[in-house]
């Protein structure tokens, strides 16, 4: 069929005029492409030609993200200093406070690791039954301090005499009624979520607030049980970083591979030494050195008792056995902080090494963010809790006097005690026989009136 002229057909010509457009808009995108970027946009007529700057947001160099984070670990790092100096300088009663605080952060962000939120809302009790578990056990650990070195004026007391004879029942109740509510709140489907966050608390409870009531009772019988210790891991930490950088070539464990064995026993010598510098300071103030009998006391007070003989210097003949005949005055403490030194420097780093493979089992960097710069509290008390257990246990096992009999402490009282102070001890054991019903009201009332006589 012959083809008629002057036809037009339509879409082949809007197909060609869209093909231009399109190598136009083509063309005019590849030259706008082509030319530099420009830091202004078009000048908009609307706004009397003025020139708008562009929203690009400039990403902070790396050297200044190091600038920036060593700037915030410092200033965290001067005021946890300031304040762990302003706690203990102010007295026993807030270093006590400082732990208790220390405790509910680490527990917080130990359990959070094992927790998962999906599971969690189908399960609400979950998260209260933890923290039940936390209140018993802190109320166990403390009420056991508390009896123990305040005997004197809780089984005096007619209200808290019960709650001191009983404590260990009552704690040992109060868990139960947790264990039975936990039984029964088992679900179908998630009995493996929930086994093992009861596993998981507990392994939590045992570490942490467990190991830190010996961190109290190291307060409780002289604040140089816990701060000389406390400053060994914290000075050991920093010598093993220096001595590593600067010697360090062979790695020490392949859980923490930034530790090497150049730094470790560097740090072991350093540390060691500055134990006995520390030493030789916080033994010559009662303040440190004399078990708590005064909760309102604090560095302008002082404390005032018989230091323990470990304190006292005696004379060692050290070259003895080379023959060589000198003498010198030493204090047994000196001998100790080898022990405590060592184990600072030797075995506390296994519990950072420990919280280490934590971390990398369940893929975290850190165990929070409580302490910027920092990470969380755990990541700054791995160390110290194991640390405080040693201290405790060689304290009771090598160190500390016990005296318990009735002819001891009859000897004490009338050999180490004021007139006043004996007649106080009187009077007490008069109102605690009184509470009981075994003495009768007269008896309580004539050793109430005993008074010194001054003639």
């Amino acid at each position: 069929m012959p083809r008629q002229k002057g036809v037009k057909f339509q879409h082949r010509s809007n197909g060609t005029s869209q093909s231009d457009h399109h190598r136009q808009n083509s063309s005019t995108a590849s030259e706008s492409s082509s030319e530099p970027p420009s830091p202004i946009k078009d000048v908009d007529p609307k706004r009397n030609g003025s020139v708008e700057k562009s929203d690009k947001h400039v990403e902070p160099s790396e050297y200044e993200k190091k600038k920036a984070t060593f700037i915030t670990r410092t200033i965290w790092t001067l005021a946890m200093i300031s304040g762990f100096f302003g706690a203990m300088f102010a007295g026993h009663i807030y270093v006590l406070m400082v732990i208790t605080a220390v405790l509910i952060i680490s527990f917080k962000e130990v359990i959070a690791i094992a927790q998962v939120p999906t599971k969690q809302k189908n399960l609400p009790l979950t998260k209260s039954l933890n923290w039940y578990f936390f209140a018993i056990t802190m109320y166990f650990v403390y009420g056991e301090s508390v009896i123990y070195y305040f005997k004197h004026i809780l089984l005096v007391d007619k209200v808290l005499l019960p709650f001191a004879t009983h404590h260990r029942f009552i704690s040992f109740t109060m868990y139960i009624f947790g264990f039975v509510f936990f039984v029964a709140s088992l679900q179908k489907g998630y009995y493996k979520f929930q086994f093992t966050q009861f596993a998981w608390t507990h392994m939590a409870l045992f570490l942490i607030v467990i190991q830190a009531h010996f961190m109290m009772n190291n307060v409780l019988e002289g604040l140089i049980w816990f701060f000389l210790p406390v400053s060994l891991v914290v000075t050991n930490d920093i010598f093993a970083y220096i001595c590593g950088i600067t010697f360090g070539r062979t790695q020490l464990i392949k859980i923490s591979p930034k530790k090497t064995v150049e730094g470790f026993v560097g740090a072991w010598v350093c540390t060691i030494f500055f134990g006995f510098a520390l030493t030789n300071i916080l033994m010559r103030y009662k303040y440190f050195i004399c078990p708590v009998n005064d909760l309102g006391a604090n560095i302008f007070t002082g404390l005032q008792c018989t230091p323990n003989p470990v304190f006292a210097s005696r004379p060692y003949n050290l070259f003895g056995w080379a023959g060589i005949d000198r003498i010198f005055r030493i204090a047994p403490i000196q001998f100790h902080i080898l022990i405590f030194a060592t184990f600072a420097s030797l075995i506390a780093p296994f519990g950072g090494f420990f919280a280490s493979g934590l971390k990398r089992t369940f893929k975290i960097k850190d165990f929070g963010d409580s302490i910027p710069g920092h990470g969380g509290m755990t990541d700054r008390m791995d160390c110290q809790f194991i640390m405080g257990v040693f201290s405790y246990m060689y304290y009771q096992s090598f160190i500390a006097v016990y005296k318990a009999n009735v002819g001891s402490v009859i000897e004490t009282a009338i050999v180490g005690l004021t007139v006043e102070e004996q007649i106080d001890v009187v009077k007490g054991l008069s109102k605690y026989l009184y509470n009981q019903g075994v003495v009768s009201g007269e008896v309580r009332y004539s050793t109430s009136n005993f008074n010194v006589r001054r003639d």
